[in-house]
């Protein structure tokens, strides 16, 4: 078998190493013995026999991908040779390959200790250590080992950067010291020095170093650029302009250095030059999108006094849209600002253009959906929400939403499979089962299922007792009914309680004490109802009519009956109220 045989060349070239400090006791001699290291374990020959066989089948295992009987393997070496470092270094491999960062890392501080002179298994724990934070420890390796490699690069980059992650920065500075030494000046080595210095408030010495790669390098901008950076940051503000022109001058066509003069500009008030220079950068298609997200951000955010109109803002994100049109962000970007301005149409078009970029976009596809809501276009809704589903299955919510957008087209079967098949994903999140209860009660009610509508919205109130929604519906669909309306009654004020100025649930509140009769008492609640947007409601005009009339006030009922009409109540019963001019009983 060719894997086999591979492993078999394989252990005649470890084999020795594998042992490790091994000793046979067959003929040793006493000299012998003394000589041997504290570390050494002394096996017999068959010991080592034993332990040769188990480090070869270990590696096997791992080869073939069965880590867990290489580790029976691996540990079977160290129960006879505690003091092997090749077995601990294996078992450290493995555990990191699963995950198990904490184990490796102390497998191989033990390797280490075994064997000090091994690189291999310093280099891996260095990686460790820098992957968990530990720029001390990983960079107190990279000098232990550059103590036998002095001139090596990759060693004196590493710890030079490990010592600034370390917050070492004059020691970071003595590496790069180190490294330019041997590799020789570098752009690299100097912008590195040129941070450390200003994270030390060597001002000085930093500006010392850029001038250094202008001197070097006089015909590269971008150095000039870094040198403008510091004199903006530093406040001077001339030399800073002095340096952006001297990049225009040698790069007219670098757009980068329009976005650093945008921010010039519009930190100085210069609203209109910000604006020149920031549409110059946007229209060109070189720099990067996130570059130009991050201005446009900035400009969005800006205080009162630096802010440029919303018609100039959005001929930027156009710009953004021309020029980076293969990416979805341009459009999300685009829709968002749509949706901040209230252009809703506009918005929802530019959601979809970025859905056909990038269909794989959760959160634009649920924003969406809750945009077809607000529009109350519930056949777009319906349809997008049913992509939704198609392409995120085991998202919840994606359910919830069809089921309303079907539940106000009036496809109550289809609501209720929707949330049948949506059910398996909502696991342990109560607040997610609340409201696949609430619409199947609202999907049930419609259905003329009236005892399995009141059972769920028991079911939801218990799981959510602030689910205001469900106990204001409830509340109502009991007091159209007129059926428990003291249960109806105690729900209604549990929500008005919370939501003092909420139309809507004035409304429910007012409906069912008129269903007890206590019209005067509805009416009070009613007018707040009115005061706070119901007004716009014709459910709520018409109640408030329904209520006038139970007072004895037929020309308010009369009026506020006739404007419920204007405003596009389509209700047969209304239209018999106005026309006998009295009130009439109908489930509303």
């Amino acid at each position: 078998m060719r894997i086999l045989s591979y492993i078999f060349i394989l252990f005649l070239l470890i084999s020795s190493f594998a042992c490790g400090t091994q000793k046979i006791t067959t003929g040793e001699s006493q000299q012998g013995k003394q000589e041997q290291s504290a570390g050494e374990v002394v096996l017999s020959e068959d010991k080592k026999i034993e332990f040769e066989y188990l480090f070869i089948e270990g590696l096997k295992q791992k080869m073939l991908g069965n880590n867990d009987a290489a580790v029976q393997y691996f540990n079977g070496c160290i129960d006879i040779n505690p003091n092997s470092a090749a077995s601990l270094h294996e078992l450290a491999k493995i555990y990191i390959s699963k995950g198990e960062i904490v184990s490796a890392k102390l497998l191989l501080e033990k390797a280490i200790q075994f064997e000090p002179g091994n690189k291999w298994y310093k280099l891996l724990l260095a990686r460790i250590y820098q992957n968990n934070n530990e720029y001390t420890k990983a960079s107190q390796i990279y000098t232990e080992l550059l103590e036998n490699a002095p001139g090596n690069v990759d060693y004196l980059y590493r710890k030079a950067v490990l010592m600034a992650s370390s917050d070492k920065p004059t020691e970071a500075i003595e590496a790069y010291n180190d490294l330019e030494r041997v590799m020789g000046y570098s752009e690299q080595i100097a912008l590195a020095r040129q941070n450390l210095y200003l994270q030390m408030g060597q001002e000085k010495k930093a500006f010392a170093e850029v001038q250094t790669l202008i001197d070097t390098y006089p015909d590269v901008p971008e150095y000039y650029g870094v040198m403008a950076d510091m004199y903006k940051e530093t406040g001077k503000m001339e030399k800073a302009l002095e340096y952006y022109n001297k990049v225009l001058e040698m790069d007219p066509s670098n757009g980068f250095v329009h976005f650093s003069l945008a921010s010039f500009y519009l930190q100085n008030t210069n609203v209109e030059e910000g604006y020149k220079h920031a549409r110059k950068g946007f229209s060109n298609p070189d720099v990067e999108l996130e570059t130009k997200i991050q201005l446009y951000l900035m400009l969005v955010n800006a205080p009162e006094d630096i802010r440029i109109e919303d018609e100039k803002l959005e001929t930027l994100i156009n710009l953004i849209v021309e020029t980076h049109p293969a990416d979805a962000r341009s459009y999300s970007i685009y829709a968002d600002y749509l949706m901040q301005n209230d252009r809703k149409p506009e918005a929802r078009d530019y959601m979809l253009k970025a859905l056909k970029v990038n269909p794989d976009n959760y959160p634009v596809w649920e924003q969406l959906v809750m945009l077809d809501s607000e529009m109350q276009d519930f056949d777009e809704m319906a349809e997008h929400s049913k992509e939704a589903m198609k392409l995120f299955p085991s998202q919840p919510l994606i359910y919830v939403l069809n089921a309303v957008a079907n539940i106000q087209l009036e496809n109550y079967e289809e609501a209720l499979s929707t949330l049948e098949n949506g059910q398996l994903y909502v696991a342990d999140n109560k607040r997610m089962e609340a409201q696949f209860e609430l619409y199947r009660a609202e999907a049930y009610y419609n259905l003329d299922n009236k005892e399995k509508a009141f059972s769920s919205f028991e079911k939801v109130i218990d799981i959510d007792p602030e689910n205001f929604m469900a106990m204001n519906n409830y509340a109502y669909y009991l007091s159209v009914l007129g059926v428990e309306l003291e249960k109806a009654e105690k729900l209604s004020s549990m929500v008005i309680q919370v939501n003092p100025k909420n139309a809507t649930y004035l409304d429910t509140h007012a409906w069912v004490l008129f269903q007890k009769g206590e019209y005067r008492l509805a009416k009070f609640y009613m007018d707040t109802a009115m005061e706070n947007g119901g007004d716009e409601s014709v459910e709520v005009v018409e109640h408030y009519g329904d209520i006038y009339y139970k007072l004895n006030e037929v020309e308010n009922a009369l009026k506020y009956w006739k404007q419920s009409l204007e405003m596009g109540n389509e209700s047969p019963v209304l239209k018999r109220k106005i026309e006998e001019k009295k009130y009439i009983e109908g489930e509303e």
